[in-house]
């Protein structure tokens, strides 16, 4: 689905595609758990990290829908895991600890870095990231190699708009300095990455995609990426 000759820029997703985010999530939720145990009233650790992912992910969502601010993401996620598992816990005492302990269990996703420096050895690449700027520029601080090998830094609060909107793509594409066709964007997202890029008129590798989609390739492990764009 992929035709090496027509990419000309390549932009990777960081969170869960090249970086490991629900990992440094759960690993973080382990160590609020272990923490204040005494204080989550015997509920298990891993109905706190299902509860925190299942009230999360619809907040992050009214964010990009622009109907909530960041400060409304950051508290009402642990208010609401507070609030529905009746913690007797602060909730900002919380939301600091977890923000402390989910930076430091950032690592790649298994695989990523190699095939990341294979392909920036044959493309110009660049990072297109939604996220919290300080969040996000801590994780290229911490693996420099992502900005030092990158053309193109573009994310979502600096912008102002996070994906799936038009404009975020328009500004990386402008990035880029190609034509959007000439464009294959890497992601893990459907919503914010397949059909964000495919609305833009990218080419689109959905990582650990789950389905068929015309004009996209799904893959789980890296190597078949590279061998799409004849990097094996």
């Amino acid at each position: 689905m992929i035709d090496p000759s027509g990419v000309a820029f390549i932009f990777f997703d960081l969170d869960d595609t090249l970086l490991d985010h629900r990992a440094a999530e759960r690993a973080a939720l382990a160590d609020c758990h272990a923490t204040f145990n005494h204080h989550f009233n015997g509920h298990s650790l891993s109905v706190i990290q299902d509860t925190y992912h299942a009230g999360n992910v619809p907040l992050w969502r009214k964010y990009a829908a622009g109907e909530i601010g960041r400060e409304d993401v950051q508290r009402l996620r642990f208010e609401r895991l507070c609030s529905t598992l009746s913690l007797d816990l602060d909730a900002t005492l919380l939301g600091t600890t977890y923000l402390e302990r989910y930076g430091a269990h950032w690592q790649w996703i298994p695989e990523a870095e190699a095939a990341f420096h294979a392909i920036a050895d044959h493309y110009p690449v660049g990072l297109l990231t939604n996220g919290f700027v300080e969040q996000q520029q801590g994780k290229l601080a911490r693996f420099p190699v992502l900005r030092e090998r990158s053309e193109a830094v573009v994310i979502s609060e600096e912008v102002g708009v996070m994906k799936p909107h038009p404009a975020i793509f328009a500004h990386a594409t402008e990035q880029a300095g190609v034509e959007p066709h000439e464009i294959l964007y890497v992601g893990d997202s459907l919503h914010s990455d397949v059909e964000g890029g495919r609305a833009a008129g990218w080419q689109v590798a959905w990582f650990r995609g789950d389905g068929d989609r015309d004009g996209v390739l799904a893959f789980d492990d890296w190597t078949t990426l590279r061998d799409a764009l004849d990097l094996a």
